[in-house]
């Protein structure tokens, strides 16, 4: 490969609009994986501007940096992904982008409905959490994630 087609990672912050830390933090997380030249300094490939510009739009889906590590780890190193290649991460992405938007407006919805109920039943709050009960299903706002509390009538 020519030197010419190898970023420094100042040009690649410049290009991607992401510090230097930013980068390095990216590269410590593996998600890019720089050459260096014989004075030790990185050397980014071209790909790895779409790579981190991946990386910021996925974060900005809300998927975790391992999340994205995995699909990236699909992708092939030392050359420019193809459309197949992006193709094939992009119908995973979207299966799990489907499943976090129908757990979203279900999260919405119950949420309109406690701003309207005034608490009017306890029983039924999904907010209420007397004794913790909610502590035995896990973390989080376990009923406000589907989880059903134990004295709940159908």
């Amino acid at each position: 490969m020519k030197g010419t087609d190898l970023l420094t990672i100042g040009d690649l912050s410049e290009r991607t609009g992401l510090s230097v830390s930013a980068i390095r933090f990216y590269e410590e997380k593996g998600l890019v994986h720089p050459s260096r030249n014989a004075g030790g300094q990185r050397r980014f490939l071209r790909a790895d501007i779409r790579r981190l510009s991946f990386v910021l739009v996925a974060q900005e889906f809300g998927f975790s940096i391992a999340e994205i590590a995995a699909q990236l780890q699909r992708l092939p190193e030392g050359r420019a992904p193809t459309k197949a290649d992006w193709t094939r991460i992009s119908r995973d992405f979207r299966s799990h982008l489907d499943r976090k938007i129908e757990r979203m407006t279900a999260l919405r919805n119950k949420l309109d409905g406690c701003i309207g109920c005034g608490c009017l039943s306890m029983k039924t709050c999904q907010l209420y959490n007397a004794g913790d009960a909610a502590a035995s299903k896990g973390r989080g706002p376990r009923f406000l994630l589907g989880d059903r509390p134990d004295f709940a009538r159908d």
